[in-house]
C-alpha cells in the first residue's frame, strides 16, 4: 500500500493549473475527461508513482442529474485538496480488510477517462456509502495494467510528507488503521483540513 495521488479540487480547471504552476513551478499538464462524472482533470507528478490530480466541473459535460460530482466539487468556492487515494495490490481484499474491521470503504468499481490523445485510461477504485473524516480518509484504487498516470505527467515535484487536522481526529485515525495504513498523520483540529508539504522547483511548500 503507497499514497497513490492527492486530489485538488477547483471551481474551475484552467484557473487552478495558472495558480498552481505561478506557486509551485511546474505545470500540470491536461488529464483527460470523466464520462458520466462531468469532471475533467490535469496531472502533475510527485514521484514515480504518485501524482497529484487536478479536478474541476467539465463545462463541456452536462452534470450528472442522478448524484453530486465527485469530492463535492460542484460545490467548490475556491480550491482546496478535497481527499487522497490509496493505492492496493487486491482492492476487494483490502475492502474485506476493513469491513472486518468496521470501516466500509465501499464496493470496487470500475472506472475509466479518455486522454487528449484520445487513449482509454482505467482503473478500479472505492467510494465509500457513508462519509468519514470528511475527505481525510482515502479511497482505495488499482491500476490493473494501465500505465501509472505519474509517470507521463510533468515532474519536478515531491510529495515529502502528508498530514491532516480534524475536530474527531481518533475516528479518522481508526479508518485509516481499518485501511491498514499510516501514510498520514492525523492531529485534533477545529476544522477538517489536509495538508501536502510538497518539495518544488521553488522551494518547499504547503498546499492545502
Amino acid at each position: 500500500m503507497a499514497i497513490d495521488h492527492l486530489v485538488y479540487g477547483a471551481p474551475e480547471l484552467g484557473a487552478a493549473v495558472d495558480d498552481l504552476e505561478r506557486r509551485l513551478g511546474v505545470r500540470a499538464a491536461p488529464g483527460g475527461k470523466h464520462p458520466g462524472a462531468g469532471t475533467h482533470n490535469a496531472l502533475l507528478s510527485l514521484g514515480d508513482d504518485c501524482y497529484l490530480e487536478i479536478i474541476a466541473p467539465d463545462p463541456e459535460q452536462e452534470p450528472p442529474t442522478d448524484r453530486s460530482m465527485p469530492f463535492g466539487i460542484d460545490k467548490l468556492i475556491e480550491p482546496c485538496l478535497v481527499t487522497w487515494a490509496l493505492r492496493v495490490a487486491n482492492v476487494q481484499a483490502a475492502v474485506d480488510r476493513a469491513r472486518r474491521m468496521d470501516y466500509d470503504p465501499g464496493d470496487p468499481r470500475p472506472m475509466s477517462r479518455s486522454t487528449p490523445d484520445g487513449q482509454t485510461l482505467a482503473w478500479t477504485l472505492t467510494r465509500a456509502p457513508k462519509t468519514v473524516g470528511d475527505g481525510l480518509v482515502p479511497f482505495l484504487i488499482n491500476w490493473g495494467e494501465t500505465p501509472h498516470p505519474a509517470r507521463s505527467a510533468p515532474g519536478g515535484c515531491q510529495l515529502v510528507r502528508l498530514r491532516a487536522e480534524h475536530h474527531e481526529a481518533p475516528t479518522v485515525m481508526d479508518a485509516l488503521l481499518a485501511l491498514d495504513t499510516m501514510d498520514m498523520t492525523v492531529i485534533p483540529g477545529p476544522v477538517p483540513v489536509l495538508v501536502a508539504l510538497l518539495e518544488t522547483p521553488k522551494g518547499q511548500l504547503e498546499l492545502r
